[in-house]
């Protein structure tokens, strides 16, 4: 008699452990593996793609800032907001504003003589490789009136020593070896080489050339040289300050780049105009203000949009971020605070006073009319807030920027950023151990359920054996 309970049991036994459709040990222990490490995993998943989107959001918002100040100083410095300086004969000068300068004024300017350096020329040697002497050279500085030389104490006398066999190549070699002052080199004419000395600009700079020889090495004193010695053609150019005429004052500079000649610009002299001054003249950035306001007000609007979709309480990616938060405190109090603290009291001090007004939601709106009234009433003090200065509406805009980009300050977007990248990456780490453990295990199970199948498979063979016995009892009994 078959018991069936116990053929039952069996036939269970051999079909769990894989007599019949078989069980994939690598898949089952990829799994337990995954199943054991997959919460973990998962948090840690979910918290790389929020501080990815966290990222996002306070880099977005920050390009925006860098972006907006960038712009306004652009169109400040060198934009239609500033002042530029236009020369009507651009040949003889150039003009540069001075930082946070306002220049309103035009000039006349004549420029009768330009600063010059001393240029002196030895007497002609035949060949570039014929010795000239030894000894030394002496160069000693102050001023030239006709044949006399006027030596200026307080500038040091250069000496310049000469070897043996010294070829004007050599001595030129040694002259700008010992930084003299004056530049040296060889020049080869027509009618042979000749040694260059090129002083500095300014009538102070001008120089006499003395020489000492060694005797038998004579030579150096053909290359001597005072206003008083008569050497026609050796003196190639003389000494000389700048002179030039500011709104008819005459001035002189030892330099043809003068800074500061009228408050707010710097004055670079070219060639000469004797009798014809030319107009020095400074572009009036006013009447482009209330086109800036526009695009400032509009280019705000676009930062308050992403700032607040950002840090919507609900939805937003920094809806908790002290960067966030404190950028919103900034751009609130930005119509209202004072962008130029040390104007005149009723003088334009504010934004607001520029016409930005802002919005309860945290937007902005341009009020044309109180833009237009200030303009009206102060054009000056207007043009006056448009400066690369310390204050201002660059200087306002930028402090603003940098403060929010500061990457050292935790309460900043910058701050947020640093502390978000890092966290990003420390997540990221985090994953890669948690891969690293659950593959670990997974060759762990492996191994393990590699022993328990050899086991099973022993065992279905006994298992056969003894179904193939029971198949032969029952057959018998039949």
């Amino acid at each position: 008699m078959i018991n069936t309970a116990a053929t039952s049991v069996t036939s269970a036994l051999i079909a769990s452990l894989g007599a019949g459709s078989g069980i994939d040990m690598g898949a089952l222990a990829a799994n337990l593996a995954a199943a054991q490490f997959a919460p973990r995993s998962d948090r840690l998943t979910l918290r790389s793609e929020t501080l990815d989107c966290q990222i996002s959001a306070a880099s977005e918002l920050e390009s925006q800032l860098l972006q907006l100040s960038n712009a306004i100083s652009d169109r400040i410095r060198t934009g239609d907001l500033s002042p530029q300086p236009n020369v009507a004969s651009a040949a003889v000068a150039s003009v540069k504003l001075t930082p946070g300068a306002t220049p309103s004024s035009s000039y006349s300017l004549e420029v009768l003589a330009l600063a010059a350096s001393q240029t002196l020329a030895s007497p002609v040697i035949a060949g570039g490789t014929t010795p000239v002497g030894a000894g030394s050279l002496t160069l000693r500085f102050g001023t030239i009136a006709g044949a006399a030389f006027t030596e200026d104490p307080t500038h040091p006398a250069a000496s310049i020593t000469i070897p043996s066999d010294a070829t004007l190549a050599d001595v030129a070699a040694a002259n700008n070896g010992a930084a003299s002052g004056v530049t040296a080199y060889v020049a080869n004419a027509a009618d042979g080489a000749h040694l260059m000395l090129k002083g500095k600009d300014s009538a102070a700079n001008a120089f006499v050339l003395e020489a000492t020889e060694t005797p038998g090495e004579e030579g150096l004193t053909a290359l001597a040289w005072t206003p008083a010695t008569v050497t026609t053609g050796r003196l190639l150019a003389s000494a000389a300050d700048a002179r030039f005429k500011l709104d008819g004052l005459e001035t002189t500079s030892t330099t043809n780049t003068i800074a500061n000649p009228a408050p707010g610009f710097n004055l670079t002299l070219r060639v000469t105009n004797i009798g014809a001054p030319t107009q020095i003249t400074f572009a009036d950035p006013t009447a482009t203000i209330a086109t800036f306001m526009q695009d400032f007000t509009s280019a705000l609007n676009e930062v308050a949009a992403t700032l607040n979709a950002a840090a919507n309480p609900k939805t937003g990616d920094l809806a908790r971020d002290p960067g966030a938060r404190a950028l919103r405190q900034a751009l609130v109090g930005l119509a209202g605070g004072a962008i130029l603290p040390n104007a005149a009291a009723t003088a334009p001090r504010t934004l607001a006073d520029l016409g930005l007004a802002t919005e309860r939601n945290g937007t902005f709106r341009l009020d044309a009319t109180r833009l237009a009234a200030t303009m009206a009433r102060d054009p000056t003090g207007v043009a006056a807030m448009f400066t690369t200065g310390i204050y201002g509406v660059f200087a306002t805009l930028d402090g603003m920027t940098r403060r929010a980009t500061a990457l050292t300050n935790p309460g900043s977007l910058g701050g947020s950023l640093t502390r978000y990248t890092a966290q990003a990456a420390q997540t990221k780490e985090d994953l890669v151990g948690i891969a690293e453990k659950q593959e670990t295990l997974r060759a762990s199970l492996a191994s393990r359920f590699a022993v328990a199948d050899s086991r099973v498979g022993a065992a279905r063979s006994t298992l056969s054996f003894l179904q193939n016995q029971i198949d032969a009892w029952n057959s018998r009994g039949n």
